[in-house]
């Protein structure tokens, strides 16, 4: 926060501090309770010769007092009743009148001592510099963690020194390097683990995964064999049905890619922005499994177009990527463009390019819809997602540069989409 508005906030809350304060003090002091409590006392003794005159009218009634007695006894009753209620109030307690300057001095003395205590006991110059320091503090948060989490590491690594032959630990130091990306030290634990564990169908996906990333994401081969290993031991293993929809839609088998693709996406939550990037690519081999149907392109020609358009269910507009990350690109890099029905929605649109014609002006209508049921013109508003692939698959991978922009009006035009980001 702003050290203005640090020290602001913490004098204004001093200030409401003393207020409360003064206000449980002064009431006390500053009212004048004589009057009031002369007349709460006669409110009392007229109670009193109420009931009193309600009993000596029972005892006449039972016969306990004559008439004349009866007459009397009310007669001295009513005497003293007047006397009582007549009495005129007395002056001012003297005390009454020394509490309330007492309340006057307090009210003006009570704040100035406070703040003055403050400033000759206190540290008002910290203020500034907690203010000043709490973004470092902020920062070094997210270090700390990342820093337990090596440590980590480095007790599994002691851990498998230890004991060579602990294929639990191997199996957690391959998916902690993975989950780093350390791949070459990935593969080297998951190749151990893979032999203390040949039956275990996630160490065998993890192997996989590892051996493409490491060998420029080639997937034929041995990490091909693996994937079929892990499914033959698990058919819903959900790493290997991904790397398996993934070769799948690099051959060119995009039914089988499909196939995996969805039962890939029973077994996550439908809910999650990962499960949507499954759903989005199952789709998109779905429809290009579809005998004579063209891939996805920026702006597809009038012929191509399947679909009516709806008038207005149209948006325009460009995609680029942002300078820092276009010295990483290849011209073969492939663009996917999403329209998602929210930022976690599944797919609604979708266009594919190639990162050599960045920057790339699109149009998304009816005729570049994923499902047929679930077309752009059913929808208000979408978000738009933007990824740069240099797989070519529609799957959102490690190290994809990606760009959004979301609640874009179905009809918008000009919508400019900045791809500026790196997934981890």
């Amino acid at each position: 926060m702003n050290p203005f508005w640090t020290v602001s906030l913490f004098w204004i809350a001093a200030a409401v501090c003393v207020v409360v304060a003064l206000a449980f003090v002064l009431p006390a002091l500053m009212r004048t309770r004589g009057g009031a409590d002369k007349a709460a006392r006669r409110d009392v003794n007229i109670a009193v010769y109420r009931d009193q005159m309600k009993e000596m009218e029972a005892d006449r009634v039972n016969g306990l007092l004559s008439e004349a007695q009866f007459q009397s006894a009310r007669r001295e009753l009513e005497a003293r009743l007047a006397d009582d209620a007549l009495t005129p109030d007395d002056t001012p307690e003297p005390g009454r009148v020394g509490s309330r300057r007492l309340g006057y001095t307090l009210g003006a003395v009570l704040p100035v001592a406070a703040f003055a205590l403050y400033f000759l006991l206190g540290s008002p110059a910290s203020l500034v510099a907690d203010a000043q320091t709490g973004t470092a503090q902020s920062a070094m948060a997210g270090a700390a963690g990342e820093h337990d989490f090596m440590s980590m590491i480095r007790k599994v690594e002691e851990r498998t020194q230890a004991n060579p032959d602990d294929a639990e630990a191997w199996t957690m130091l391959a998916k902690s390097y993975a989950a780093t990306e350390q791949w070459p030290k990935a593969l080297q634990a998951y190749e151990k683990a893979a032999g203390l564990l040949p039956r275990e169908a996630s160490v065998l996906s993890g192997y996989a995964e590892a051996l493409a990333i490491t060998g420029n994401l080639v997937l034929t081969g041995k990490p091909m064999e693996l994937v079929q290993q892990a499914l033959e031991i698990d058919p819903e293993d959900i790493k290997a049905l991904e790397l398996a929809g993934i070769n799948a839609f690099r051959e060119g088998d995009f039914a089988q890619s499909s196939a995996y693709l969805k039962r890939m996406y029973g077994l996550l939550p439908p809910e999650s922005p990962y499960a949507q990037d499954i759903l989005a690519a199952q789709q998109e081999a779905e429809r290009l499994a579809q005998p004579g149907v063209p891939e996805l392109s920026a702006s597809p020609p009038a012929a191509d177009r399947t679909a009516p358009i709806a008038p207005g269910a149209t948006i325009r507009g460009s995609v680029d990527v942002a300078p820092a990350l276009k010295s990483g690109l290849a011209d073969t890099d492939v663009l996917f463009l999403f329209a998602r029905s929210g930022p976690g929605g599944p797919p609604v649109a979708a266009i594919r390019a190639s990162a050599g014609q960045l920057p790339l002006e699109f149009v998304l209508d009816d005729s570049t819809a994923m499902n047929p049921g679930n077309t752009l013109s059913q929808h208000k508003q979408v978000t738009l997602v933007a990824r740069l692939s240099k797989s070519g698959n529609p799957m959102a991978q490690p190290g994809d540069l990606e760009g959004a922009v979301a609640n874009v009006k179905v009809g918008a035009t000009g919508v400019k989409i900045m791809i500026d980001q790196t997934r981890p």
